[in-house]
């Protein structure tokens, strides 16, 4: 039975998805907040797999919580932290427990995170983690051993469709979408007439594409993005707006910036739905929908 995530994408409808970063620790109820907030709010929640390489609970966990709470949950995993042998057995677990949607990264640099001294593992990468998960579905492991009970997920990867130059990321899109992928999440989108010329060649695809979109909440936060995040571009006239917000308006400023955008790339029909990103801001969520024009995940 397909997920009822995978059951939007199929729909046509504007799907909406957003995320949760889980804590460095054990204490979780700001998490069981931002899931009970989040849940009736958007098509599925993703939790990040130690997201920029810095440890903390596992996605794994996060997405056990969303179902337990009721939501519908998006396992993210990371090909860095674990070989296959570790990710073909997550994967089975988290089949095992009703979670049947996964987001399959690359991963970030471990010189990024906390842990600099930790070894990546890397075995696997994004398309072959997507072919390791079809096959999966096929009863077989990667080793072509049979399973004693199979899965099927609904499996999606990302793009970074404002990178520069934008070829590469189009190799790999097309290869993610030839391992499997259904859906693809983009990286924050903030130039939408760029975004239409990759929407325009990703059309030929049969592939529901979500647009990133990063909450900002002042106009350093886009300055330190634009110098540090590869294939993220603020444009000048937005980082205007936020520098010119009110004293404390910045933040409200930045949710009516999201909101426009989403409205604008639903209204032109620019692609299947958005993943927002509000990094730190969960609770914000709801605002941002509020101020694209409809509340709920493409309900309304």
């Amino acid at each position: 039975m397909a997920s009822s995530f995978k059951k939007a994408l199929d729909s046509g409808r504007f799907v909406v998805t957003c995320e949760v970063a889980p804590p460095k620790g054990t204490h979780l109820a700001k998490v069981a907040h931002h899931i009970d907030l989040l849940k009736d709010q958007v098509d599925a929640i993703n939790v990040t797999d130690h997201q920029s390489s810095v440890m903390r609970f596992p996605s794994l966990g996060g997405a056990l919580m969303i179902k337990e709470q009721g939501g519908e949950p998006i396992l993210q995993m990371t090909c860095r932290d674990r070989n296959r042998l570790a990710l073909q057995a997550d994967l089975l677990f988290a089949y095992s427990r009703g979670i049947e949607n996964v987001l399959c990264l690359t991963g970030d640099s471990i010189v990024l995170g906390d842990h600099k001294t930790a070894k990546s593992v890397f075995d696997l990468d994004s398309c072959q983690l997507l072919a390791a998960i079809r096959g999966l579905e096929k009863g077989k492991d990667m080793a072509g051993n049979d399973l004693d009970g199979g899965v099927a997920f609904c499996a999606g990867a990302i793009v970074t469709p404002e990178a520069e130059p934008l070829e590469p990321q189009l190799i790999k899109f097309e290869k993610k979408i030839g391992a499997g992928a259904e859906f693809i999440q983009t990286q924050a989108v903030y130039d939408l007439e760029k975004f239409k010329t990759f929407m325009d060649y990703a059309r030929q695809f049969k592939v529901k594409i979500l647009a990133g979109i990063i909450l900002l909440t002042s106009a350093p936060m886009a300055r330190f993005m634009n110098k540090n995040i590869a294939g993220v571009n603020v444009p000048q006239p937005l980082i205007d707006e936020l520098a010119a917000a009110p004293k404390g308006g910045a933040l409200d400023k930045g949710i009516e910036i999201a909101g426009r955008m989403i409205s604008r790339i639903r209204e032109e029909k620019l692609c299947d739905g958005v993943h927002i990103m509000a990094i730190g801001k969960e609770e914000k969520v709801p605002e941002i929908l509020q101020a694209s024009g409809f509340s709920t995940a493409g309900h309304s």
